[in-house]
């Protein structure tokens, strides 16, 4: 299908893409976000957030996320010492996904996730300021619900991530709406969810 003047292909788990974004908290502890995005559909498939992501940490997320949604085909990403360290490789090699990484200086090779990079920073990071991880945490889980199932993009059509996952995307299932578009592991029960989404409360 034609989108946005290019031709991409019509199934989720083609590309993702990753990135690293810092921050602070209130206390003045940095804090690092890894950001991972299914390009099909611009939706946002993980926000990890913490003090620290070495190699370790990049690999237990992507295991998550496989573990749910199932593995991507390809995973596009810039040479930060993270994403080109051995263990990132092994991981790729071994699960059969090619690990792309862009040239270095050229951040618009990797379009996607840098525009939603600055979404991010604009309407989450720049908006709050956090006293601990674990309040960041709650926040970036509801926001990242709110942004793949409640906000139109002009890029998809002005549908949401989810809604043009489930009109376009070739879901080989009974139903395409039990595909799994936020993972379902967490403490909180999807109604505790839309629950904190429309207060949008912590605890």
């Amino acid at each position: 299908m034609k989108l946005g003047g290019q031709y991409h292909r019509s199934f989720h788990n083609v590309t993702w893409s990753m990135d690293f974004m810092h921050d602070t908290l209130e206390n003045g502890k940095k804090v690092r976000s890894l950001n991972v995005m299914d390009d099909f559909n611009r939706e946002i498939l993980q926000l990890s957030i913490d003090t620290s992501l070495p190699s370790a940490k990049v690999i237990s997320s992507l295991e998550e996320l496989v573990e749910w949604r199932g593995k991507p085909e390809k995973i596009r990403a810039d040479n930060g010492p993270e994403f080109i360290a051995e263990k990132l490789k092994n991981w790729c090699k071994f699960h059969e996904i090619d690990l792309y990484f862009i040239q270095p200086g050229k951040p618009t090779q990797n379009s996607l996730i840098e525009r939603f990079n600055r979404t991010f920073r604009t309407d989450f990071l720049d908006v709050y300021l956090f006293e601990n991880l674990v309040q960041m945490r709650n926040y970036a889980e509801i926001w990242m619900w709110k942004y793949n199932n409640e906000r139109p993009h002009s890029a998809l059509q002005y549908l949401t991530p989810r809604d043009f996952l489930l009109k376009y995307g070739k879901i080989s299932l009974a139903n395409p709406a039990d595909f799994p578009t936020f993972q379902q592991s967490f403490s909180t029960t999807p109604t505790e969810i839309l629950t904190k989404n429309s207060t949008f409360e912590c605890y």
